[in-house]
């Protein structure tokens, strides 16, 4: 039976899919991956991702799916493959699609070449002559390879970067989040506010044919004035974002623990890794302790104390097998024991500065 985080995981799948937002779409397949039915169909023409992303001529989406297990032989109601929608996209297209979709889609399903569809149709006889007219000399397959084997080292580049990106902290929650993936960084944001005053100061001046070396002090102090507020705005906004961030996640971190750690939870439900009610999922020890404590006045201390002896017992590991230990997934027993060790140990030591 699905999850709740598997039927969600699939909704966001085909939106992702369907919209082309393939940094997302990456970030869902390597951490829902084991979750996601990639095989499954959707729409009047029962199409599965692999063949919407190439309908879409979206060769990076469609590379995506097949390295996490998409079928390149699935069928739709007509009896195409993801090839064959590929061959129907060049024969009507026509342009560059043949080398920016097909070839690359071809070589990693070649297989695929030799089925037909209810018309008795592979997708080379789809293709017809196109083939033949765009690839007939040698000297067009070398020049093919060079232009593939640079896409795929700009494609590993992109990879890199966004991998580097989904390191940094808070940044894989993006269920709270309603920033852009790259927001624009203070320093970004103020350079570009002085270069477009510079550019309209500089735009006055020769309207009224003069230049004057500096600008009079006042005009100087006013423009600062107006940066400095805007910044301070800036900060505040930034600052209240992230506060609200971490208050979310410490709602939803208390609702999983009284979810999963209650005596009414079922005895019979495997619990997985990301079925534990992590403070943080993706952070260290030390930040999920961060989370867990948001919203707690280090200055009362009383109150402080009490909460981390609270965090102790919930997480001390002889007593969180007592309660979960009979429920724990065999695959992630070992993952799930060494990050609750580690999480106590994290209470443990703020308790022992608390005193």
């Amino acid at each position: 039976m699905s999850t709740p985080i598997a039927s969600k995981s699939q909704h966001r799948l085909w939106r992702y899919v369907d919209s082309g937002h393939r940094h997302k779409l990456r970030r869902l397949l390597r951490h829902h991956g084991e979750t996601l039915n990639l095989a499954e169909t959707s729409g009047h023409k029962n199409q599965t991702p692999l063949h919407r992303s190439c309908a879409r001529q979206d060769i990076k989406s469609a590379i995506l799916l097949l390295k996490y297990g998409a079928d390149a032989n699935a069928l739709d109601q007509n009896g195409d493959t993801a090839l064959h929608v590929a061959a129907r996209q060049v024969a009507r297209k026509g342009g560059t699609v043949y080398e920016d979709l097909f070839v690359p889609l071809r070589k990693r399903c070649p297989s695929a070449m030799n089925i037909r569809n209810r018309d008795g149709k592979t997708p080379g006889d789809l293709l017809g002559e196109t083939e033949e007219k765009w690839c007939p000399e040698k000297d067009f397959e070398e020049e093919e390879t060079k232009r593939d084997a640079e896409r795929e080292w700009q494609s590993k580049l992109l990879g890199e970067w966004e991998d580097e990106y989904q390191e940094t902290f808070w940044q894989d929650e993006d269920e709270f989040s309603t920033q852009s993936p790259d927001p624009e960084t203070f320093e970004d944001w103020a350079n570009r506010i002085f270069q477009e005053y510079k550019k309209k100061r500089r735009k006055e001046e020769e309207q009224h044919y003069r230049r004057p070396k500096k600008e009079t002090p006042k005009t100087s102090a006013k423009s600062w004035r107006l940066l400095e507020e805007e910044r301070l705005l800036f900060e505040k906004r930034a600052q209240a974002k992230e506060e609200e961030l971490k208050e979310a996640k410490r709602r939803r971190y208390e609702e999983g623990c009284s979810q999963v750690f209650s005596s009414s939870s079922s005895s019979s439900q495997s619990l997985r890794y990301v079925d534990i009610p992590w403070p943080c999922p993706s952070g260290t020890p030390e930040q999920m302790a961060t989370v867990a404590l948001h919203g707690v006045d280090p200055a009362d201390q009383g109150a402080y104390r009490r909460f981390l002896r609270r965090q102790q017992a919930l997480w001390h590991p002889d007593k969180f097998l007592q309660r979960c230990g009979t429920r724990l997934a065999e695959k992630d027993r070992r993952r799930i024991l060494d990050t609750v060790t580690a999480l106590s140990q994290a209470f443990n030591r703020l308790a022992e500065a608390a005193k």
